[in-house]
C-alpha cells in the first residue's frame, strides 16, 4: 500500500498493507502492530534515478510483492516508526522508553534493527561488485581511423578468433589468456599493454546495449567503463544498436524469426497477458531465469501444489522459530506466491486509460520477487549461491534433492519423478550378463546428430558461413538442424561401450557393453535433451537442433524384462586390489589420511586465542581449531566463516569417541550424503589413492563411514571376496549426472509409482544462448486447454510455442 506504508504484527512479526490490517485484527484478534513508513527527503545529487516521488513503503520481510525500478541509492529517506493498538488505533511514536513494557521496547528495538533473512544472506551470496576504472575518465584515445568491424575478428599477431579483446587506445585486436574468463590465448593482449602501456581493453562479443567487459591491465582486475559508449564510438561500435551474437553479428544482420531467441521468446507477435491464480511471473534476480523456469514447471503440478500450498496452514504453523531456514516453509511460500493470484491482478481501467493518452499500452507486470527463497535453497551451493547463469536440470536435481530431505507429511511429492533403471552389462568376450538397478529422476536424451534430415543444406550452410566470415560480410540464414524424435529414442535404447570393464567371469580386463531399460515408469516423466556438449578446446558447446517433440509419447517398448532364459549371470566377484609391495608406502598412506582427515584430540590453544581475540565465542574457536586439525588459526578462521550461522556455533565442543572421529570430522568439513549411501567426498578420496570406487564404497560401510578405519579394513581384506555385497554392484555411478540424488537403500526400497509408458506433453523449459552459463532461459505451460509462456515476469497466452526448441520436456502419464 504506496500510502500506508507497512504493518507488522508484533505477535506473528507478518507484515500487511493498509487494506489488509483491519481483516488480520477482526480474524486473528492480534491488537499490536509496529507501523512502519519510509518518507523521500531528497534526491541525491548526480544519482541516475528517475524523478523524486512522494513516498516510499519500508520494504521489509515482504518479498512477494510487485518490483519497482527506483534505485534507493538514488535518495535519501526518513524512516517512521509507530506502535498502533487496535481496535481504536491507538498511535505511540517510537522510540518510547516511558510509555512501554520493557519487553515492547526491546521487542521493537530488534525488529527495527534486524535486517531481512535474504538481505544477511546476499554478502555472501552474491559475486564482488566491479569498482570503475582510475583510468576511464582521462583515457587517451588514438586518432589513427580505426574502424571494428562487426565480424570476422581474428587477433593481429595470431590466427586465434576466439577471446579477443579491443585496446581502448589504440583500436588492436589482440587474444588474451587466463586472466580474464579461463579462456586460451597467446597473451598478445598482455604483451601490447607492456610495450605500449594502453591500459583497458574490451572483450569483443559481449557488447550489447547494456554494457561490455571491460579489463584494466594496470589494474589486474576486471572493471567497469562509465564512458563505454563514447569509448566504442571511436572505433565506430555503436553500443546502443549492439545485440551482438557469438559471431560478432548484430541481430539486425539476421533474418526475421530465425535467430533462437526470437523464437523461443515468441518476439514479433503480440501476446496477450494472462493474470490469476497460476499465472503469476517471477522477478528475475539477476540471471535467475533457471529458477524461474523450473520454479513456474514444478508448482503447475498438482502433487506438488497439494504438498506444498494445500498444507500452507499446517506448514506454518509448526514452521520453526526462524522459518526463513526451513525449506518446506518457503516452498509453500513460493508456491502460495505463484498460485494464488494475489500477485497476478489485471490493471484497473483508469490505469489503461492513462497508459494510452500517453501512447505507452504496455502490460502491466505483476508478479513475486523469489528472493528469500533464493538465498535459502542456494545457501552452501558454489554455484546456485551466485548471480551466474546456471543450468536448469541441475538446479532440478538440486531441487528434488531438498525435496527428498525435507519430508511434509506422508506424500513425497518428488515420488511423482522418480524411476527405476534396468542397466544390462554385458561380457563381449564370455557374453555373460550382470542386471542392475538404480534410481533415477531424469531421461536423458541424446541428440542423434547423424540422422539429421537437411544435411545438404546444413554442408551448404556451413560453407556461406565460413565464406561471410572470410569476407567480413553478414552471416547468412541461419539454418538449424532438423532431428527426428525417433532418432534421439534409438540413440537411447542403443548399447554404449563400458570404459575399464573389469569382467569377473574372466578375471580380467574385456570390453563390455551396457543397455539402459525403464524397470519402472514415472507419474511424469521428465525428459532432457543433451544439447551441451564439450568441444576438441574443452569449451561447453551447444548444438542448435530442432527436434520434433511429440506431443504424445509411448515408451511402453523400453520397459525392462530382466535375466532371460539362456542368459548367464556373470560371477559376483569384486575386482583384485592392488596394493604396492612396499610396507612403507602402505605406512605413510595411512599417516597422510590421519594428518588430512583426523583430527587430533589436543587443540593449538595458541590458534584458539588468535581467533578468540578477534571477538569469536570462545567455544566456536575451539570447534574450529578442532575440526581442521590444528593446521593453524588461518584454516580455523575459514571454518568460523563458514559455520558461524549455525545454531550450535558457540556452543561448547564436545569430543567424540575416536573410533566417530573421522566421520565426525569429515561431517564437519560438509561431507554429507544421503541415506546410507557413504559421503561422495570419502569416496572419491580413497579411490584417490588408488583403490576400486566399489571396495571404497565397501569399505566405508563395513566401518560406518569411519576414513581411517576404512582404509585399515581395505588393508586387512585383500581378498574382499567372502565378504563382498552384492548390491555394492548397483553403485554403478559413471557418466551418471544424478550421482547427488541416490536410491534409497531401506529395507522396503525406493517408492516407485509404476505404471503405463504412455504420456502426453504438458510443459517444457526452453534455453537460448550457447552455454548453460550464459543465456536465458523460458518455460512453456499447457494449462486450461492452452499454451502460456512463462518469461520472468511476462506471463501470457502463447501463439507459437517453440515445442521443437526445448531443452526440458515434462509430460504427465496418460490413464489406461
Amino acid at each position: 500500500d504506496s500510502e500506508g506504508g507497512l504493518y507488522v504484527c508484533m505477535n506473528t512479526f507478518l507484515g500487511f498493507g493498509r487494506e489488509h490490517i483491519e481483516r488480520h485484527y477482526r480474524k486473528t484478534g492480534q491488537c499490536v502492530y509496529l507501523h512502519l513508513k519510509r518518507h523521500v527527503v531528497q534526491k541525491v545529487p548526480g544519482a541516475s534515478g528517475g524523478a523524486l516521488p512522494k513516498r516510499r513503503n519500508a520494504k521489509l520481510f515482504l518479498d512477494l510483492e510487485i518490483s519497482s525500478d527506483l534505485n534507493s541509492d538514488d535518495f535519501e529517506y526518513e524512516d517512521e516508526a509507530k506502535l498502533v493498538i487496535f481496535p481504536d488505533h491507538y498511535e505511540i511514536s517510537l522510540p518510547n522508553i516511558e510509555e512501554l513494557p520493557a519487553l515492547v521496547t526491546i521487542a521493537c528495538d530488534a525488529l527495527l534493527s534486524a535486517k531481512s533473512p535474504y538481505r544477511k544472506q546476499e554478502p555472501d551470496s552474491w559475486e564482488e561488485e566491479l569498482q570503475a576504472s582510475k583510468h576511464a575518465k582521462t583515457l587517451v584515445q588514438l586518432d589513427n581511423g580505426v574502424r571494428i568491424p562487426p565480424s570476422g575478428w581474428k587477433c593481429s599477431k595470431c590466427d586465434l578468433r576466439e577471446n579477443l579483446w579491443l585496446n581502448l587506445t589504440d583500436g588492436s585486436v589482440l587474444c588474451g589468456k587466463w586472466f580474464f574468463d579461463g579462456s586460451g590465448g597467446n597473451g598478445h593482449a598482455m604483451e601490447h599493454y607492456k610495450e605500449t602501456g594502453y591500459p583497458l581493453a574490451v572483450k569483443l562479443g559481449t557488447i550489447t546495449p547494456d554494457g561490455a567487459d571491460v579489463y584494466s591491465f594496470d589494474e589486474e582486475e576486471p572493471v567497469l567503463d562509465p564512458h563505454i559508449a563514447k569509448h566504442l564510438a571511436h572505433f565506430g561500435i555503436d553500443m546502443l544498436q549492439m545485440q551482438v551474437t557469438e559471431n560478432g553479428l548484430r541481430d539486425n544482420d539476421i533474418k526475421p524469426r530465425v535467430s533462437e531467441w526470437e523464437v523461443i521468446q515468441e518476439a514479433g507477435v503480440k501476446l496477450k497477458p494472462m493474470y490469476g491464480p497460476g499465472y503469476t511471473g517471477m522477478k528475475n534476480l539477476g540471471n535467475s531465469c533457471y529458477l524461474n523456469a523450473v520454479m513456474q514447471a514444478i508448482f503447475s503440478i498438482p502433487e506438488f501444489q497439494r504438498a506444498y500450498v494445500g498444507n500452507l496452514p499446517r506448514i506454518f504453523d509448526y514452521s520453526p522459530l526462524d522459518p526463513t531456514q526451513d525449506f518446506n516453509t518457503q516452498m509453500a511460500k513460493l508456491g502460495h506466491g505463484l498460485l494464488s493470484g494475489q500477485y497476478s491482478k489485471p490493471p484497473m481501467k483508469s490505469e489503461l486509460i492513462e497508459q494510452v493518452m500517453k501512447e505507452e499500452h504496455k502490460p502491466q507486470h505483476n508478479g513475486i520477487s523469489p528472493r528469500m527463497f533464493k538465498a535459502f535453497i542456494s545457501k552452501g551451493h558454489p554455484e546456485f549461491s551466485s548471480n551466474r547463469q546456471q543450468d536448469a536440470q541441475e538446479f532440478f536435481l538440486h531441487l528434488i534433492n531438498l525435496v527428498e530431505r525435507n519430508p511434509v507429511g506422508s506424500e513425497n511429492p518428488s515420488d511423482v519423478f522418480r524411476f527405476l533403471v534396468e542397466e544390462r552389462t554385458q561380457c563381449c568376450q564370455s557374453r555373460k550378463v550382470r542386471y542392475t538397478e538404480r534410481v533415477d529422476y531424469i531421461m536423458q536424451l541424446p541428440v542423434a546428430m547423424e540422422a539429421a534430415t537437411n544435411k545438404d543444406e546444413l554442408i551448404a550452410y556451413e560453407l556461406k558461413r565460413r565464406e561471410a566470415e572470410a569476407a567480413r560480410r553478414p552471416l547468412p540464414e541461419l539454418v538449424r538442424a532438423k532431428i527426428p524424435f525417433s532418432a534421439c529414442l534409438q540413440a537411447f535404447s542403443e548399447p554404449s561401450n563400458v570404459e575399464d570393464f573389469w569382467s569377473s567371469a574372466l578375471q580380467a580386463k574385456s570390453a563390455g557393453v551396457k543397455t539402459s531399460r525403464f524397470a519402472s515408469f514415472p507419474e511424469y516423466l521428465v525428459v532432457q535433451i543433451k544439447k551441451f556438449t564439450f568441444g576438441l578446446d574443452w569449451i561447453p558447446k551447444k548444438l542448435d537442433v530442432s527436434i520434433d517433440m511429440p506431443d504424445f509419447l509411448d515408451i511402453s517398448h523400453l520397459r525392462a524384462r530382466g535375466l532371460q532364459p539362456g542368459e548367464e549371470e556373470l560371477p559376483d566377484i569384486a575386482p583384485p586390489i592392488v596394493i604396492p609391495d612396499d610396507p612403507k608406502v602402505n605406512e605413510i598412506r595411512l599417516l597422510y589420511f590421519r594428518r588430512s582427515f583426523l583430527v587430533a584430540l589436543d587443540i593449538d590453544e595458541s590458534s584458539v586465542m588468535q581467533l578468540a581475540e578477534m571477538g569469536f565465542p570462545l567455544e566456536a574457536c575451539r570447534k574450529a581449531v578442532y575440526y581442521t586439525g590444528n593446521l593453524g588459526a588461518e584454516v580455523a578462521f575459514n571454518w568460523i566463516i563458514a559455520h558461524m550461522e549455525e545454531p550450535d556455533f558457540a556452543e561448547p565442543l564436545v569430543i567424540p569417541a575416536f573410533g566417530e572421529v573421522a566421520s565426525s570430522g569429515a561431517a564437519a568439513l560438509g561431507a554429507v550424503g544421503l541415506d546410507n549411501q557413504p559421503p561422495e567426498e570419502m569416496v572419491a578420496i580413497i579411490i584417490s589413492m588408488g583403490f576400486q570406487r566399489n571396495i571404497a564404497i565397501q569399505a566405508l560401510k563395513a566401518t560406518n563411514n569411519n576414513l581411517e578405519r576404512a582404509l585399515e579394513w581395505i588393508f586387512s581384506h585383500p581378498d574382499p571376496e567372502e565378504e563382498s555385497d552384492p548390491s555394492l554392484d548397483t553403485m554403478d555411478m559413471e557418466n551418471n549426472a544424478n550421482a547427488n540424488i541416490l536410491a534409497e537403500t531401506g529395507s522396503e526400497g525406493p517408492r516407485i509409482k509404476d505404471g503405463p509408458g504412455r504420456y502426453e506433453l504438458f510443459g517444457f523449459i526452453s534455453h537460448m544462448g550457447t552455454s548453460t552459463m550464459s543465456g536465458h532461459y523460458v518455460c512453456h505451460l499447457r494449462k486450461e486447454g492452452r499454451w502460456v509462456i512463462y518469461n520472468d515476469l511476462r506471463v501470457c497466452a502463447s501463439e507459437r510455442p517453440p515445442k521443437d526448441l526445448g531443452y526440458i520436456y515434462f509430460y504427465h502419464r496418460i490413464p489406461s
